[in-house]
This record gives C-alpha cells, structure tokens and sequence, in this order.
C-alpha cells in the first residue's frame, strides 16, 4: 500500500455563518417553507465572467523549476514542480480561468498559507476557486471570508498532497534538490470556498499551517479566480466534455457538464430545464434534465449520444453543449468533442479518455480481500504494523518481526516455509459472496498476488502459485465462479502487487531471499529466475488475470517499473470488445500517470474531492492481512464503519473496507459479524448512499451532520449522533414547500419548519428509537 494521493476539492462550508449564504427560504407555520424570490421576474440573466485575482504581492515560495532555472524549493526538501509542465499566465482549470504564475529564475510563484489576508476586488460572489497543492500530506485549514459589513464567514480550503499525477493540473516528474529528474507524477487542483453573494466581499484571510519545512504539512496556493454572482435566473455551464462511459439506461455515449446555478433563483421542475450536445455526426438520444438546483448548487450531468451511420468511433469534431430552460436557450458550450469510442492505444493521452464506470461511481462500498502466505504466520504489533508485511518486517534486525519469527519458528525457517500452511482447506467461496452481499457491498476486491509474489491463480509464468503449491486450486476462479452464480449483483476485482520484494530478477527491497539472521541465499519457491520481469514475467501475469478472469477493477499496488500503457489498453479494449462489454477501472497505483480514481487508505478528507477516489482500510486497527494477535475488541465497531462510510460517501468516495481471512480460508466471526451489522444499517438506509452524490454547497456541518443528494430527487441529511427531540441544521438546506421529511427506518412525515435559514425536523421518540449508528433524514422534492 502507498501514501494518499493529491485530488480536487470543494471546501466545505461551516456552521451558521455557511448557512447565512444564500438563503431560500424564511421562517414559517411547521410544515411550509415559501421561497424568498419564487417564479417573477427577468426569464434568464447573463453570468458574470469569474475574476482572476493576482497574486503575486503574496508570492513567498519559489516550488516550480526549470531545468535552465533550478535552485526552488517548494517542500522544504528541494523539490519542485517542473515548469516545463505546466502552463504560464491566463490558463483555464476545469472551466474556470486563472492568472498561473510563470516559473521565472528566482521568481516566488505560490503563497504558503500562514494566515495572509488577499484582498479582493469589491463585488458579490458565489465562490472563490483555488489552485492548491500540500506539501508532506494533505493539507487543510479554515479560510475566512471578509464581507464590508464587517461580517465574517468560513470555510473549509484543502491542498491535497502534490507527490501524485492526479489533480487539475499535472506532471509525469519532479525535480530533485540536485536538478535531475524525480519520476513520478506531481499535481495541483481545486479548492472552493463558498461565499455569501448577498454580501460585499473584500478579503479572503488563508488559513494558518505549516512554514514549508521538511516533514511538515503545509499549504500552498498557486492562484485565485472569484465567481461573480448574477443577480436573477441563471445558470452557467462548465467543462463540457464528451467521454468513454456508456449510460446504463439506453447505452449510450456520455458527454459530462458541469451546470452551475449562479443566479438568486431556485430551479424547479417548470423551468424545464434540459442539456443537449449539438454536433455533425452524432445526436443526443437522451437529454440531461435538471429538476430541483437551489442556488450556488451544482450539478454533474451526463448527455447521450449516439454516433450517426457513417460515423467512425475516435471522430473529433467540433460542437456545443446546450442548456435551455422555459423555452429559451441559456447558456452554450463550444469545443472538441469526440464521437464514439475508439480502441485504446497504449499512450497517456489515449488512456486520459477512460474514467472510472458510472457502476463504479454509484457502488460507495466494496469489500477488500488480504489473503495469502502472509496469512499464515499473521503476526504484527497490533495498531501499528501491516501484518501482510511479515516477509519483509522479519529481514529488519530492529523490528519485532525479526524477534518474532526467531522465537516463534527458528532462525532456520525460511518464509517460504509457511506455504505448505497455506491451505485454504475451509475456504467457502459461496459463504464469502453471501456474506458480501449482505454486507451491502456492491464489490470486492481479491488480493491475487501481494508482494510475497504467491500467485492465487494458476499462472503460467511460475510455479510459484496456489495451483503447484500449498492450497493446490485456483483460488480466483472458485471465488469468481462463486460471485457469478450466488450474488451476481457484486462486481468483482482484482489486487495486484506491480514489484516483488525479493524476486531475483527484479527485487525491490534490493535483494534476492535471503535468510535474515545469516544472511545466506534461500530459494524463491516455484520460481525460475532469468527473465526480464516486466515482459516476461508481470506483463504476462497481469495479462493472464484481464483475459482469464474478466476482472471489472484491477487494483494495482506501489507502482515501479511496468508496461502499464500497453497493459491497460489492452485491459480497456478487451473489455469493451467482448460479446457482452463490461465497465472496468484501474486505480493510481500502476506506475504510470494516468488512472480512474485514487486510494487513500486509513485517511479520509476534511472535504470533498471531485475527482472520484476510494478510501480503504481494514476492520482491524491497522493491518489489511489477518493479525492472530489483535483481539476482537480492537476491531471498528459497526458505527466506526458506518461513520466512516457516510463520511467517505458524502464526500465524493467508495469506502473499500478489508478483512484477512485466515490461512484455511475462513473469515474471523468477528469480522463476519461487523459486515452482517453494517448490512442491516445498509438494508434500511441504503438509498441514502448508493447511486447518490455530493451536496455541492458542502460535505459536512460541525462534526455530526453529513449530505447526500439523490439527484432531481431528495436530498439526505446524515446524524452521526442521536438526535434530539428537534434536528437543526444551520446550512441552506434545498427545501420548499410541498416538499415532505421523513426518517429513514420510521418513514412517517416529519413536522419541519424553517427558522432564520435553518431546517428544524421535529423528532419523535418512536423515529430516534428506530435509528442507530447514522440516523438519515429524507427531504424528498416535489415540484
């Protein structure tokens, strides 16, 4: 497993003074919410372009470099940007311009947050955007935004870590302290912060953190655009794009927008407001409809089109994407689109055109599987080691493992030793999928080689697998056929470690298997060295899991040298090639720079990240494979892990949750019961997590309160506490008259009312009774 990686990010807007932005309703009888503005007035307004704001007054950290201009430092340890990279000047970052400051010799071009005040062109605005990266971690802090009534608001701004290829804006290397090339990806994106349009706004102060040291988390800020906010019924379209995703519904090709209510109107459903793609070769057969977008919302839409006879997939042309609304066109969009989707070709830029599967984005929770030799010896301090990390934990003198396994087993009991014990005697694929599904998962995710290099098929490229050695069956197939048959509503995927740490031809830890305490050569079971390791040997491998085992994820680890390009266009192109095409994903730890969704893991966000990620983690406190050692009471909870889901879900994420089965294949009883708990909160609560999205105005509200949205549907409000006789939610919650309140579990209507901008359910005892762990409350829309 690998640190987290740099994402985009909404800020999350907090407390009461978040609720005081936009307001959409005033302070009625219970039951009745009336809209401040309603239907009269102007049909549609003009949206102000967004302001860029210089700068470069604040600059006061030199982290882009040049190969002719080195000398930066950016992290407190050397390291830059590489300006060649990245663009300089007026630069337009997911629909939205900038002023990119230019990597001159010596120049400042980013602002280290440390509280400086930014002063801003006097206006009303919806949003300010900016451009962030955090160095040593994700970093994050409250800015506060300055109004000239002397009224403050605040709100979440995240720069996550730039040492990753995601984010906005993007770089395949960095630069070392010494000027040559470091080799892996580096990013800036996003982060919003919401203001109150009803408001002159006249500075923004940057949160307090770090001083850009080494091994200190900071924040840095490279550029700020404002939304100006328009004064009426308007909407504005960003980053329209076609894509490779197909709709569910008809089949369709997606072009994906971004609409944005930045008027004072609320959009309803007799706005009629609908999206189109307007383009030579193609038609749109299945429009976007927006029913319900409150101001200062968002929403991501999806647009089908099909190409026309004569059409060939990969075409590019030139064409529009349209928003009309009330009989009336209102805004437009014009750039490339490409028509249909061609075969992949084993570059970065024709592997950019993949994104993770709608399927994929709707799942929320998937279940990770750390099985193998690691399995049998399943040992680690508890809170504070991977036990899957035994093999290379026991070559360290210094660490427990090294003591551990001379007590336990001797010091001439090699690692390979265990792979007799490897049996999976008791192992019930049909038990497993069952138990998956009623955890509520909509996937799982097997570890088919970690990087003790044991293989759980029957790969052709080394005996070193469960089919020559220890279990003797192929343990992927049984599991896959097992999904297939029992619970075909799961979608199934694969791990796969891309290094080995001690394969002879290629071992990452440095060395070959030795014995640790003599420090002698030891074999490598089932293995014949000689091979070059990514053609002849993990190329192959990854090749034998995509066309033998039709896998929908492929869940690569740590990265180093591969072939990915070509591997993964061949891994997209057999999958949309097939008799029955299949969605599939890969995430961000293949080597290369391109991927569908990144993967923390044990970490989530202060705020939510756009761009899709996973966050994974194991039931145990800190290990992925079986720790013998940890008891049960160490375990997550069931509200540990239906916190963390709600979370991770509100906020953009799936929520990948592992168990280590033990070395015979059966699953801890205490991990069967924590998934069994966590279905039955799903089985009641579950509309309020799959297939919905983020609230665009924010994630979270203090620390109890979390969002959902169930788009043109209902909206979902999260109590991760057990509510009082009334639930008050200070944020400008979506809701109207006619609109009805229930709880989840109880479902009789709720008496609500709004107050000075805050929703207050009135909560009887019979519907907090019937909650636990999460208690969801339903606005469901109606007009």
């Amino acid at each position: 497993m690998s640190p987290c990686p740099r994402r985009q990010v909404l800020g999350a807007a907090a407390g009461v003074a978040a609720a005081a932005a936009l307001p959409l309703t005033v302070a009625t009888e219970a039951h009745a919410a009336e809209p401040v503005d309603d239907r009269p007035g102007p049909e549609w307004v003009p949206v102000p372009d967004p302001v860029p704001v210089p700068l470069d007054s604040l600059y006061d950290n030199d982290g882009i470099d040049t190969a002719a201009a080195p000398g930066g430092d950016f992290d407190g340890s050397g390291y830059t940007f590489p300006g060649e990279e990245l663009p300089a000047g007026r630069v337009e970052v997911d629909g939205i311009p900038f002023l990119f400051p230019a990597s001159t010799a010596g120049a400042k071009n980013n602002v280290v947050a440390l509280g400086q005040r930014i002063d801003l062109p006097k206006g009303s605005y919806l949003s300010a955007v900016f451009l962030t990266a955090g160095s040593y971690g994700n970093a994050s802090g409250r800015a506060t935004v300055h109004y000239a009534d002397g009224s403050t608001t605040t709100a979440g701004l995240t720069g996550a870590d730039w040492y990753s290829a995601g984010g906005s804006l993007s770089a395949a290397y960095r630069y070392k302290p010494d000027g040559t090339k470091d080799e892996h990806g580096v990013g800036i994106g996003t982060s919003e912060v919401w203001t109150d349009p009803r408001r002159e706004a006249v500075a923004i102060t940057l949160p307090v953190t770090n001083p850009a040291e080494a091994d200190k988390t900071s924040l840095h800020v490279f550029a700020l655009s404002l939304q100006p906010v328009a004064q009426g019924r308007a909407l504005a379209l960003r980053d329209a794009h076609s894509t490779s995703s197909l709709l569910r519904s008809t089949g369709a090709q997606s072009v994906e927008a971004t609409v944005v209510n930045a008027g004072t109107v609320a959009i309803l459903t007799g706005d009629d407001v609908s999206v189109r793609v307007d383009v030579p070769g193609a038609r749109t057969v299945e429009a976007a409809r927006i029913r319900r977008l409150d101001p200062g919302e968002q929403a991501r839409v999806r647009v089908g089109i099909r190409n026309r006879t004569g059409t060939a997939p990969g075409t590019l042309r030139d064409g529009s994407v349209n928003v009309s609304g009330r009989g009336a066109q209102v805004t437009s969009q014009k750039g490339a689109l490409t028509l249909g989707v061609a075969d992949y070709l084993p570059t970065g830029t024709s592997l950019a055109g993949h994104q993770a599967p709608y399927w994929f984005n709707g799942a929320k929770f998937g279940i990770f599987i750390h099985w193998g030799v690691y399995s049998v010896p399943a040992w680690a301090p508890v809170g504070k080691q991977y036990a899957e990390w035994y093999w290379d934990q026991m070559q360290d003198p210094n660490n427990p493992t090294y003591a551990h396994h001379r007590d336990t087993y001797g010091e001439d009991f090699a690692y390979d030793d265990f792979i007799p014990r490897f049996t999976a005697k008791k192992f019930d694929p049909r038990a497993w999928v069952e138990l998956f599904r009623d955890a509520g998962a909509q996937y799982h995710v097997l570890t088919s080689k970690h990087h003790e290099g044991f293989a759980l098929w029957d790969t052709k490229v080394s005996d070193r697998n469960a089919v020559k050695l220890g279990p003797k069956r192929d343990l992927i197939k049984e599991l896959f056929a097992a999904s297939r048959r029992y619970a075909p509503e799961l979608h199934r995927g694969l791990y796969f470690s891309m290094p080995e740490w001690f394969n002879p031809d290629n071992p990452w830890m440095g060395h070959a298997p030795r014995n640790p305490y003599t420090l002698e050569p030891v074999p490598y079971t089932g293995y014949t060295a000689g091979k070059d390791y990514v053609k002849d040997f993990q190329a192959p491998q990854m090749l034998e899991l995509i066309d033998g085992y039709d896998p929908e994820i492929i869940w690569c680890d740590i990265g180093g040298v591969n072939d990915s390009l070509h591997v993964l266009a061949d891994y997209f192109n057999h999958a949309k090639n097939r008799a029955r095409p299949i969605d599939v994903t890969v995430n961000n730890r293949s080597g290369i720079a391109f991927h569908d969704f990144t993967t923390p893991e044990y970490t989530t966000y202060e705020n939510t990240v756009v761009a899709k990620w996973e966050s994974s983690r194991g039931l145990d406190p800190y290990s992925y494979g079986y720790n013998g050692e940890t008891p049960d009471d160490a375990y997550m909870s069931a509200e540990e892990v239906v916190h963390s889901l709600v979370d991770i879900v509100s906020k953009n994420g799936n929520f990948l949750l592992d168990i280590g089965p033990r070395a015979d294949g059966t699953i801890p009883e205490i991990m069967q019961t924590r998934l069994r708990e966590t279905g039955a909160w799903l089985k009641v609560n579950g509309e309020a997590i799959y297939d919905t999205t983020y609230w665009s105005r924010m994630a979270q509200l203090g620390e109890d309160l979390r969002f959902t949205v169930r788009p043109d549907r209902a909206f979902y409000i999260h109590s991760l506490t057990r509510p009082g006789a009334k639930l008050t939610v200070e944020a400008p919650v979506p809701v109207r008259s006619g609109d009805k309140v229930t709880m989840l579990g109880h479902d009789r209507p709720l008496t609500w009312s709004v107050n000075n901008g805050a929703l207050v359910i009135d909560v009887p005892e019979t519907a907090r009774n019937a909650g636990q762990h999460v208690w969801v409350f339903k606005v469901e829309w109606h007009g």
